[in-house]
């Protein structure tokens, strides 16, 4: 028998590390867990690569970058948000491993605030990264300030936003084809300087003495000198190295043609303005969606409504920036559509967030900026006529309300169309050279005495008595319009209409002796907006009666459309004779606006109201009428003018002045060197994707799944954003200037600052490659500048003796 045995604990012998419990045992974990399944896939993946698949390790070209826009390169995250984190209260071992809070994968790196400072030293620390924004700043200041009053005459389009914000010191409505704001806020600027209001602003006449012109143009240029901080943050926020947030700034800093623009009169420097902040509020909002509804991201993203607002009501042209914000939202939406995990609240939430701060917001903001145009011009001025006759009767110094109410045949009348955009009836000894021949009869939006027309009865009814029984207008009569100052008739037949030629055509013919029955029109009541439908009505009154006059002969109407003659009949609407009796086409529509007759009593003003929605509309679509007619004219050389594909490689220039030895000269034209490499990068951006593409189809490895969202991310910013600022051009009739490309240049400037980034300053090169790389860009940047700097600035005496200025033969810069 085996006697029993003694085990003896003599310790652990020195040396040996302490055991664990994985030396125990250890715990599988089940397929179905994401994070076994996905890890194991990726490993069954690797095994099946081919044999040139190169590790994430060695193909790479990517390290992390140091700077304010991103402390990882095109790592935008955190580097550990995709592992799973522990939570230690769940209650088996599966539940403890919870996915990190998902932050954006593009953009700016999302860090924690610093403490609060608690000396002097530490706050300057902490604030570092603001010093370059800040000198850029102030050089921006000199450049834009610098010379600016050398020129003491009305240069370029001074001529026209100088006379608009006179007219909003003086309260007199005008009319022109862009919304108010930016206007408003260069009477803003005549207000704060002094200025009264009364100088008229005709190009190249010098400037009174009285007229605070420089300080007009220093608030102007303010706007000009914030582009440089904000293209400085915006490649922040959009996560560029410091090298490349150098580079957005000198370009922004650097070229002429923004400089030049802002340094007048103008609205151009406010247009650039308002599209820099959308864009940085944009970019603002994207590195806030990480924390969804919360008070910052709420705030960057009402903020981008309101910019959105801003820059639509300074020009139109500010709707292409909208669309930018627009397609950025369609994806992120569409993301998120695509996220099961986000609840069916969240996802109603989101979309109504967008259409709260996106689309009701800036059209809020739009309306409020005509709000106050009306508030402020309440005054009768020399755009009356564009508005409703109801708008006008309310004009200090209009005495529309003051007119007899009910027409009656002898009165003299103005006839105003009420479609959108319509004109007063018009008519002047011109004749049309195509068709009858006979006497122009057009739409034309300003007071003028060939407006008045005169009722009259037919020719087969006793001639009128002006001393008479009054005998008022009614619903169904048959009556003859005279023109008063051609004693012609409004006529129509069979000829078509020069632009619309399913028409009639519509002249005026005879004289006070001699016409036909192609005279005659009959007077159809349509309604009245004051007395109710026509059935209540009693007499036909001015302004409030809506009208319709049908000739009797042909049957059809009297048509006042949109459509613009050719320059033979000066630009102004067509008025034919539809054959369609379409009861609500509202350009069949007239209103009896001015009316005198000595033997009818006064009106009361009183009587009358405008609404406010009614006279927006209407606004706007006189502006879009007026917009469309600004096309090019073959018969008239427009040296000023260019067309988009002059644009990219710059082709043209453009004068803004005279061009005698005795003037200062300013031509506008953009740094060459960053026009050119702006566009040339557009194109390499294609090419680079497109080859990333194919190496992705090839299984290669160039960039992290972070890396790839954050290239194309800042990649369709400045991408969609230039092809939307720069195609609609293509599609407009209007005729184009050289200025409508400085908002597209922007997104040229930010996809050659995020190539430089990918393939330079964020790539894995040595850092005296980058500081060589820097200093021979930021060369040729200031270079050019220096060279090309006094046309922005003023060039005096002969230009032929400034050599070497003509880098380009068809740049119109030396006199012939």
């Amino acid at each position: 028998m085996r006697p029993p045995q003694v085990q003896i604990d003599f310790g652990t012998p020195p040396g040996t590390p302490p055991r664990t419990s994985s030396e125990f045992e250890e715990i599988p974990y089940p397929a179905t867990h994401p994070f076994y399944s996905t890890n194991s896939q990726s490993y069954k993946h690797e095994e099946s690569l081919p044999l040139h698949h190169m590790n994430e390790d060695t193909s790479t070209r990517r390290r992390v970058a140091r700077g304010p826009g991103s402390s990882g390169g095109f790592m935008s995250g955190d580097e550990h948000e995709n592992e799973m984190h522990y939570n230690d209260d769940g209650k088996d071992v599966y539940s403890k491993l919870r996915p990190a809070r998902s932050r954006v994968s593009s953009g700016r790196v999302h860090k924690p605030p610093p403490p609060p400072p608690t000396s002097i030293s530490e706050f300057i620390s902490q604030n570092l990264e603001h010093l370059p924004p800040v000198i850029y700043t102030l050089l921006s200041c000199w450049t834009r300030f610098h010379k600016i009053g050398h020129a003491n005459t009305v240069v370029w389009d001074e001529a026209h936003f100088g006379k608009f914000g006179s007219h909003y010191l003086k309260r007199e409505f005008y009319f022109d084809v862009h919304p108010p704001l930016g206007k408003m806020l260069v009477g803003l600027a005549g207000l704060l300087s002094g200025y009264d209001g009364h100088f008229e602003f005709k190009s190249g006449v010098t400037y009174d003495e009285n007229v605070p012109y420089v300080a007009m143009r220093v608030m102007m240029a303010t706007f000009g000198v914030a582009l440089v901080p904000l293209g400085w943050y915006t490649a922040v926020e959009l996560g560029m190295s410091s090298w490349s947030c150098h580079l957005v700034a000198l370009m922004v800093l650097c070229d002429v043609a923004w400089l030049a623009i802002s340094r007048f009169i103008l609205l151009d420097s406010m247009l650039l303005f308002f599209t820099f902040t959308t864009v940085f509020l944009l970019t603002k909002f994207h590195n806030q969606q990480y924390q969804s509804f919360s008070f910052d991201w709420w705030m960057w993203l009402a903020f981008t409504g309101i910019s959105i607002g801003c820059v639509t009501s300074v020009k139109w042209i500010g709707l292409f920036v909208t669309a930018v914000v627009g397609l950025y939202t369609i994806e992120d939406l569409w993301e998120k559509f695509g996220d099961l995990r986000m609840t069916n609240r969240d996802q109603i939430r989101h979309w109504a967030a967008r259409v709260a701060c996106l689309i009701v917001l800036p059209i809020l903001v739009y309306m409020l900026s005509f709000k106050l145009h009306f508030l402020i011009l309440n005054h009768s001025g020399p755009g009356d006529s564009t508005m409703s006759s109801l708008f006008q009767a309310h004009l200090v110094g209009n005495d529309f309300g003051k007119n007899p109410r009910e027409i009656a045949f002898g009165s003299k009348i103005t006839l105003k169309g009420m479609g959108w955009g319509g004109g007063l009836l018009h008519s002047h000894v011109q004749t049309y050279p195509v068709g009858s021949g006979q006497q122009q009869v057009t739409c034309y939006h300003y007071k003028d005495d060939n407006n008045h027309w005169t009722v009259l009865p037919t020719w087969e009814a006793p001639e009128y008595n002006p001393n008479g029984e009054l005998q008022f207008l009614q619903d169904g009569d048959v009556i003859r319009l005279q023109h008063v100052p051609t004693t012609r008739h409004l006529h129509s037949h069979s000829v078509p209409a020069p632009v619309t030629k399913l028409n009639n055509e519509v002249s005026c013919y005879g004289n006070s002796t001699v016409g036909d029955f192609h005279d005659y029109w009959v007077v159809e009541v349509v309604d009245d907006i004051k007395q109710g439908t026509k059935e209540q009505m009693t007499n036909i009154h001015s302004l409030t009666t809506r009208l319709r006059f049908k000739h009797q002969a042909l049957g059809c109407y009297l048509y006042a459309s949109n459509a613009v003659l050719p320059q033979w009949g000066f630009k102004q609407l067509e008025v034919s004779c539809t054959k369609e009796n379409d009861p609500e086409d509202m350009h069949t529509y007239w209103n009896v606006e001015s009316h005198w007759n000595d033997r009818l009593p006064s009106g009361d003003a009183k009587f009358y109201k405008s609404p406010f929605l009614r006279d927006f509309w209407h606004l706007n679509v006189a502006m879009m009428t007026s917009n469309n007619a600004l096309i090019p004219d073959p018969d008239k050389e427009d040296i000023l003018a260019s067309s988009p594909t002059d644009w990219p490689w710059m082709r043209l220039g453009l004068r803004m002045c005279g061009w005698g030895d005795d003037q200062t000269k300013y031509y506008l034209l953009g740094t060459p060197v960053i026009w050119w490499g702006g566009t040339a990068s557009l194109i390499v951006s294609v090419i680079v994707f497109g080859v990333y593409l194919l190496r992705h189809q090839r299984k290669y490895i160039d960039m992290t799944p972070q890396q790839w969202d954050h290239f194309l991310y800042v990649g369709k910013i400045a991408g969609y954003g230039w092809f939307l600022h720069y195609f609609p051009f293509f599609i407009m009739g209007r005729v184009t200037y050289v200025h409508h490309y400085l908002p597209t240049l922007y997104f040229s400037v930010l996809m050659l600052a995020h190539l430089l980034d990918h393939f330079i300053f964020s790539a894995r090169w040595k850092d005296s490659t980058k500081r060589v790389s820097f200093g021979i860009c930021t060369f040729l940047i200031v270079g050019n500048f220096w060279w090309f700097r006094g046309m922005a600035w003023g060039i005096d005496g002969p230009i032929n003796d400034y050599w070497g200025l003509l880098w380009r033969k068809t740049w119109n810069i030396y006199n012939a």
